[in-house]
């Protein structure tokens, strides 16, 4: 009895985490691209991003007795079964959901985050004014100079330099560094296409009929691209509680 409490465990290091973690699922949607919202009264000009929920369901569960976290697995859109693999394909058929063509996990504190497999989760799960991280893939750039992709400011332009007024230069010194480039150096390379997560994005409209939410500033990716939107970790949490907004959510879509 008086010996201390092991910290050193795995449920103390989850619990230790357990802030970093929402207390309900997010979704998914597509970026539709971006306006403005205009007030007349203040003649405030807001720009924002349009995203777009497309039949976005609970597929399963992780649960941290069989899977050691608490995690849901959301699905969106539609996929022709024929061009689905048969184990994805029973994966489906068993939780009694169609086949997603998009099927990602959000972790989620516990199990009161978990809501019933097959539940719609539609524009309605998110409300006006409260804040929302988004994380998708930006636009790709391809191959890149060091100039595009690291913002070099290049060698001049004359006074005896030729041909090489955009290259990079030394990559590393000889004997003082290990006559070697050091890792992590800044190089030409492939450019964009990497997730990039926005902070703290209020929600200025929500269309539920039309499974919208519009945030405000921008979201990273192109037109058409697949967006992760969960309430914020660094915000208040919505008012409303995990299971109260599943049941909202399922109500909304009966």
């Amino acid at each position: 009895p008086s010996l201390p409490i092991l910290t050193s465990t795995p449920s103390a290091a989850l619990a230790r985490k357990a802030y970093t973690l929402p207390l309900r699922t997010g979704a998914l949607a597509t970026k539709k691209g971006m306006t403005a919202i205009y007030d007349a009264a203040t003649g405030k000009r807001t720009p924002c991003t349009v995203l777009q929920l497309d039949r976005v369901q609970v597929v399963s569960h992780k649960t941290r007795r069989q899977h050691g976290y608490f995690a849901v697995q959301i699905g969106a859109g539609w996929k022709h079964p024929d061009n689905v693999t048969r184990p994805l394909l029973g994966h489906f058929a068993e939780h009694g959901v169609s086949p997603k063509r998009h099927v990602v996990e959000f972790r989620v504190r516990d199990e009161s985050g978990l809501p019933a497999v097959g539940a719609v989760i539609g524009a309605g799960w998110f409300k006006e004014g409260q804040f929302v991280d988004a994380r998708a893939n930006s636009r790709g750039m391809g191959f890149a100079g060091g100039m595009k992709r690291w913002g070099f400011s290049g060698q001049p332009a004359s006074h005896g330099n030729s041909l090489t007024h955009r290259a990079m230069g030394s990559a590393g010194a000889s004997q003082g560094s290990g006559s070697r480039v050091l890792p992590g150096k800044k190089m030409a390379g492939r450019m964009g296409g990497e997730q990039v997560t926005m902070q703290n994005l209020k929600v200025l409209k929500v269309d539920e009929a039309n499974g919208l939410v519009v945030v405000n500033g921008s979201v990273s990716g192109p037109k058409g691209c697949i967006v992760k939107i969960q309430d914020a970790l660094k915000k208040p949490w919505p008012e409303i509680l995990p299971n109260e907004a599943a049941a909202e959510a399922v109500r909304a879509t009966a």
